[in-house]
């Protein structure tokens, strides 16, 4: 239990970091390349993420399973929220960009959150299971930039950007479990099927 805490913590910071960079950079492009530090750092030191692992709790239903990705998931919560806290001190213009950013955030609906959410869940899917199963980087290289340019939202990402953003109300912690849920049903997305069709095929 505690070493999923750990590595959960672990990518949390790793992501906090690739967030940071997103923030900082003024092409939205170049930020967006730059955040597959995040999860190639994850990935390649075997970080537990929640939004990288989630998806395939569909093929495994053990107790276990399921609390080691909640202790993820609430490590993943320490590591970015530390993260964002500090890094709002040691550098204001960060914190003040961040605030931007989650402010049109919360004025979205949730329904567009939760779709949002979803299609990221999907990407995040087909990442870690390319890496998983061919040892190959090209799906992190490409699936990240995708959904951060497309507007999809990633729970992770979003507790950082709001512990930096100084925002703390009922509304932005609303909108993080709506962004956990839908990436939780869009990672499901894709296993699911091929899990049908496995089983058709038997």
């Amino acid at each position: 239990m505690l070493k999923n805490l750990r590595l959960g913590t672990a990518a949390g910071i790793m992501i906090s970091i690739g967030g940071a960079v997103y923030l900082s950079c003024d092409s939205k492009y170049i930020g967006a390349a730059l955040f597959t530090v995040a999860l190639l750092s994850i990935c390649i030191r075997g970080y537990a993420l929640f939004t990288g692992k989630v998806g395939f709790i569909v093929e495994s239903h053990k107790k276990d399973d399921f609390s080691s990705l909640f202790l993820a998931l609430f490590g993943n919560l320490i590591g970015t929220v530390v993260c964002g806290i500090v890094l709002r001190y040691a550098i204001p213009a960060m914190g003040e960009t961040a605030r931007v950013l989650c402010d049109g955030k919360l004025t979205q609906a949730w329904a567009s959150t939760f779709v949002r959410a979803l299609f990221c869940g999907v990407l995040m899917y087909i990442a870690v299971s390319i890496y998983r199963e061919k040892k190959s980087i090209v799906g992190i290289l490409f699936a990240i930039p995708v959904f951060i340019l497309s507007g999809f939202e990633h729970s992770i990402a979003d507790m950082f950007y709001f512990a930096a953003s100084g925002i703390i109300s009922l509304r932005a912690a609303g909108f993080i479990w709506v962004v956990i849920a839908g990436n939780a049903v869009g990672a499901m997305i894709l296993p699911a099927l091929s899990y049908e069709r496995k089983a058709e095929n038997k």
